[in-house]
């Protein structure tokens, strides 16, 4: 397992470094976020190449790590800017990454774990402001 490699490896990332997936992650490893969910070094490629052209200054951090044999659980930060709305405003993700490594300590499976809802949907403009209705329609009396 070389898990500090791959904090680096994220927390520097860049675009030209996409290419870099198959150093960390095993061939056929499987990915698992709220809205993909594929198989193979070249399908995460795929979903980080599409993150770049989605987002504008993508930036991770890893903020807890909880390691045990074979696996680990990384408490990260996303920070980024919207290209096609507020790009001047830094947004944040927060969230955690579940990942298993094979015997040759590649990540073979990688699941994100964070709540879309909370985290992207309530803040955009239309979308946002129903979120923030069924909230309190769902939540308890005070």
């Amino acid at each position: 397992m070389q898990l500090k490699a791959l904090i680096d490896f994220y927390e520097q990332l860049t675009l030209q470094d996409v290419s870099r997936f198959g150093e960390f992650y095993s061939d056929d490893a499987y990915f698992k976020d709220p809205f993909n969910e594929v198989r193979g070094v070249a399908a995460i490629e795929h979903i980080f190449r599409h993150m770049f052209q989605q987002v504008a200054e993508p930036r991770f951090i890893v903020t807890e790590q909880l390691v045990n044999e074979g696996s680990a659980m990384l408490v990260w930060e996303f920070h980024f800017r919207l290209r096609s709305w507020k790009p001047t405003q830094i947004q944040t993700l927060r969230g955690v990454s579940h990942l298993k490594f094979d015997a040759a300590g590649k990540v073979a499976f990688h699941r994100d774990y964070w709540d879309s809802g909370e985290e992207l949907y309530m803040k955009l403009p239309l979308l946002g402001s129903l979120m923030k209705c069924l909230r309190k329609a769902f939540a308890p009396p005070n």
